[in-house]
């Protein structure tokens, strides 16, 4: 049976990550809105995808309702790294009809846009912003009434096949208007304010035509303009070989820990370093990449305790300055899982990288904007799934307290997500602190269940003997246990 269905072709908006949470991009002649509060990045986003999708083949008309002019907006906007200057006045057209505006009458405003398209034949068209319309036209007289002047507009940009976008400033979804109604998008901007944290966010409430993904997605707004950060998905981030079985194993880097974990850490695994603070875990994660790199892969870190080149010392440092370690910023106020997830999976995708390291989660919990806290553990979840996808393998490390009476790999309850897991404790023995390390788990593998005792030194880590003539070393005080003698026979 042949498809008879008309093909909507789809715009990429050049907004990083919007045509993902999209569905795949703009429908072309769309009537859409762009709404929110003051300074959530509205006019921002209208800029950067005009000067994105607009051409002489696909110019470009942006109507400004505000009482300064144009040439002010564009002082600002000029800011940005999407600004083009060659395309203003060449392809993309500014019209001041603040005068019509002023008026309250509709009728006006609608005559001079239908002008104003019929001179220029556009193919997008903007209204910023649409709010200063309806607020003029609130107890004036005009020949139209709101809801007459929205369809017309609809109408005559549908006509003239121009795809439409309404600014407009409001401040909830509940405020009444038949803009709402008519649009065949709405593009909603947010900003979480909580505590002393302002996080941005971005809702597609209505595309029609399309399945976009659900839900609320940090943006941040920087020199490039918008950068929208959608939950990663499998789909995201295919094209990596899941680990099985059979899997290639990977060097640790830290002598006798491979023999220990059955061979070495399976390929693509995610494994989780649990211990209290000084137990060794970023020392353990640096190795794991230096030893990378001795094999010539890559690996990718991010890092929410120290800066990877102080923690790594010099040679962490030299292996970043030759690329062979790519670094993500985890030092941006107001971060989302979201965010660190994307960052992370372009940096594998850039260098190709087989090793990823995130450094510790104790720390990514205290980065994230109080907003994204509470659901920290199933963001964590989507990200480990979608890191593992790619077919890197992951080291995360988890702070833990020190309690001997409550066995846990994870203050977060996130062990179970991950394929291994090594933890480490202190003990105290004939009055001295000591370490002990064991592998609690490696999934479809026979691994090593004994207490080792390790070392820290100036060349990384040590790991010793079991420590015999102990029991109880989980405790935290081992006590020394009794020879058993052999019964006398009578």
């Amino acid at each position: 049976m042949t498809d008879t269905r008309p093909v909507i072709v789809r715009l990429g908006t050049g907004v990083q990550g919007l045509d993902q949470v999209l569905g795949g991009g703009l429908p072309e002649f769309s009537f859409n809105v762009i709404a929110g509060a003051p300074g959530c990045g509205k006019t921002t986003l209208a800029h950067q995808m005009m000067f994105a999708l607009a051409t002489r083949e696909r110019p470009a008309l942006y109507f400004t309702v505000l009482g300064e002019p144009p040439l002010k907006m564009l002082r600002y906007q000029q800011q940005f790294e999407f600004f083009d200057e060659r395309k203003v006045n060449a392809c993309i057209r500014f019209v001041n009809v603040s005068a019509e505006a002023a008026t309250g009458d509709l009728q006006q405003v609608l005559t001079r846009i239908a002008a104003e398209v019929e001179a220029h034949d556009p193919r997008l068209v903007f209204v910023d912003s649409f709010r200063s319309v309806v607020l003029a036209h609130d107890g004036a007289r005009s020949f139209l009434t709101l809801q007459e002047f929205v369809q017309q507009l609809g109408l005559l940009m549908t006509s003239w096949q121009a795809t439409t976008f309404l600014i407009g400033e409001y401040f909830t979804e509940h405020d009444p208007s038949p803009i709402f109604t008519v649009a065949d998008g709405l593009i909603w901007l947010r900003q979480s304010v909580q505590r002393n944290s302002v996080v941005r966010k971005m809702e597609i409430m209505k595309m029609r035509g399309q399945a976009t993904l659900a839900g609320l997605h940090t943006f941040r707004i920087g020199d490039r303009g918008l950068q929208v950060f959608a939950p990663p998905t499998l789909e995201q981030a295919a094209g990596g070989v899941v680990a099985g079985r059979d899997a290639a194993r990977l060097k640790m880097g830290v002598a006798g820990l491979d023999e220990m974990m059955g061979g070495g850490l399976p390929s693509g695994y995610s494994l989780l370093v649990a211990g209290p603070t000084g137990a060794g875990k970023s020392i353990l994660a640096t190795a794991f990449m230096t030893e990378g790199a001795r094999s010539g892969e890559t690996s990718v870190i991010a890092a929410f305790e120290r800066r990877p080149n102080a923690a790594g010392g010099p040679v962490m440092t030299e292996l970043i300055a030759s690329g062979r370690v790519g670094v993500v910023d985890a030092r941006a106020p107001g971060l989302s899982v979201d965010e660190i997830a994307t960052l992370l999976i372009a940096e594998v995708r850039r260098l190709k990288a087989t090793r990823v390291v995130i450094d510790s989660l104790s720390g990514f919990e205290l980065a994230l904007a109080p907003t994204f806290r509470e659901d920290f553990r199933e963001s964590l979840s989507r990200m480990v799934l979608a890191l593992a996808s790619t077919g890197a393998t992951v080291l995360m490390t988890s702070e833990l307290e020190d309690r001997y009476d409550d066995l846990r790999f994870s203050p977060y309850g996130t062990a179970f997500l991950t394929d291994a897991i090594i933890v480490q404790r202190y003990i105290e023995v004939d009055s001295r602190l000591q370490r002990v390390l064991a592998v609690a788990k490696v999934r479809d593998s026979a691994h090593s269940n004994e207490l080792r005792l390790f070392e820290i030194g100036d060349d990384g880590i040590r790991i010793g003997s079991m420590l015999q003539g102990y029991e109880g070393l989980l405790g935290g005080r081992p006590t020394r246990r009794e020879p058993r003698s052999d019964p006398v026979e009578g």
